[in-house]
């Protein structure tokens, strides 16, 4: 198996979605995250971390449903670009070009929403990303979206793939489960191959 390459850095993803090489990008919000929206109490007004977010269709999807405390981060521009310009009104300052790993935790976040950030990552990065998710949230709070179940085969760049076996040690240190299991509503071409999780920080 050949060497993972150990980061990829703001240039690396400016430069996939320069060359159109952005097969993770649906040009929606998928079906699991919008049945999970839908059900959410606006009138609460969460604070909401979309971390690694590209072109964050789903914080689009929140922002015209009402929700006023939805953030963004992303460390390549064009993917925070991307959403300013189909939502005019989205908060400037709620886009956040930024490393995950590296944004501060006061004030805590509510909700937490994973889609295509997880497998974007080095491998290596794992248990620190179910840390830095813990760390970002408020007692109780939320962690939910999507993790693909599926083995990619030995890549060198993202997407990388994982076994829900191997997901339930990153989080359980930090997580209580409520939902871990295969989504029932996943895209056709994702049909069987995604988790859909929902964790409570403990």
């Amino acid at each position: 198996m050949e060497t993972v390459l150990a980061a990829f850095d703001s240039a690396y993803w400016q430069g996939r979605y320069a060359t159109g090489r952005d097969g993770w990008d649906t040009h929606t919000i998928t079906p699991p995250l919008r049945a999970y929206f839908d059900q959410l109490d606006v009138a609460h007004q969460p604070r909401i971390l979309i971390p690694g977010a590209g072109r964050a269709y789903e914080a689009e999807y929140l922002h015209k449903r009402g929700f006023q405390q939805v953030f963004v981060a992303d460390i390549a521009p064009e993917a925070l670009a991307a959403l300013a310009a189909r939502v005019p009104d989205f908060p400037a300052d709620h886009l956040l070009l930024a490393d995950f790993f590296a944004l501060p935790n006061d004030p805590p976040f509510d909700l937490i929403v994973e889609q295509t950030f997880f497998c974007a990552l080095n491998p290596a990065l794992r248990p620190a990303y179910a840390r830095q998710c813990a760390a970002l949230l408020r007692p109780g709070g939320t962690l939910m979206g999507l993790l693909f179940d599926t083995d990619f085969g030995p890549v060198q760049e993202p997407p990388f793939g994982g076994s829900k076996e191997e997901y339930r040690a990153y989080f359980a240190l930090y997580f209580e489960f409520r939902h871990f299991e295969t989504a029932t509503n996943s895209l056709r071409s994702r049909q069987g191959r995604e988790l859909f999780i929902c964790l409570k920080k403990k």
